[in-house]
């Protein structure tokens, strides 16, 4: 019987490995954090502009040698350098959440408002930003042997439909990166975006809780989608998806129907 198809797969344990998440210092990123460490994983910490919250963050976690590391999106040589310093303080990377990004709430019909500065942006951070990170870990993934991206997309990748279009495009932008990463990094490295409809944090600038119970109440399963929802779909994907890989994993209580 040939190594790829005798090759097992169980659960995903997570005790002894070293999980990355790019954005861990707020939202589903910091949900996620908990959740890695709750589960054995020894965790880095990536934030932009929130230190501050990531060390509150980590001194929350259980004890282990977690690290909070300046990983902005928009830089690749600081995610470069993020990277080696996981090698040389941890010396192995075994999972890595791209759950870092931005967006401006713009009219969908305001074409002027969304100038180049702002698409650009939106760009840069949602979609180059995780390839980056992904380009920069690959090596630490690839020697890992078995290990996994995860990627927190968005339904506006297929609706169309989010607080604007340069939003929705890097959305669907990254789904399908996600698909050419998942060809080419495997059999190490397995590729799953995770895809929440409105999550209720302050990621978009201007929209409350209310925007999102309205959001949720015209839903099938009329449930608020909170951060650690998506944590635990992320979490699914880390543990017990071990055949998948390219393929993006709906969380909207039933929202694109």
């Amino acid at each position: 019987m040939s190594e790829a198809v005798s090759r097992g797969r169980g659960e995903y344990s997570l005790a002894g490995r070293v999980a990355v998440v790019c954005g861990g210092s707020s939202g589903i990123g910091a949900a996620t954090v908990e959740r890695l460490a709750k589960a054995g994983a020894t965790v880095v910490v990536g934030y932009n502009a929130g230190k501050e919250r990531a060390d509150a963050l980590i001194a929350k976690l259980p004890a282990g040698r977690h690290l909070a590391l300046k990983i902005p999106m928009e830089d690749s040589a600081a995610i470069n350098a993020a990277a080696a310093e996981v090698r040389e303080r941890l010396g192995r990377a075994d999972v890595l959440v791209n759950s870092a990004g931005v967006t401006r709430a713009v009219p969908h019909a305001n074409l002027d408002a969304l100038d180049d500065e702002i698409f650009d942006r939106i760009l840069r951070t949602n979609v180059r930003g995780p390839f980056s990170a992904i380009r920069a870990f690959a090596p630490l993934l690839k020697a890992s042997g078995d290990a996994i991206v995860v990627n927190i997309s968005s339904l506006s990748a297929m609706t169309g439909l989010g607080s604007s279009i340069a939003y929705c495009a890097s959305k669907a932008a990254l789904d399908t990166m996600g698909m050419s990463l998942a060809r080419v990094l495997g059999p190490e490295i397995r590729v799953i975006g995770v895809s929440p409809a409105a999550v209720a944090t302050d990621f978009v600038p201007g929209r409350g809780r209310e925007a999102v119970e309205k959001q949720a109440a015209a839903t099938p399963l009329k449930i608020v989608a909170e951060a650690d929802d998506v944590a635990l779909a992320v979490m699914s994907a880390i543990t017990h998806l071990r055949l998948t890989t390219g393929s993006v994993l709906v969380v909207d209580s039933g929202r694109h129907l």
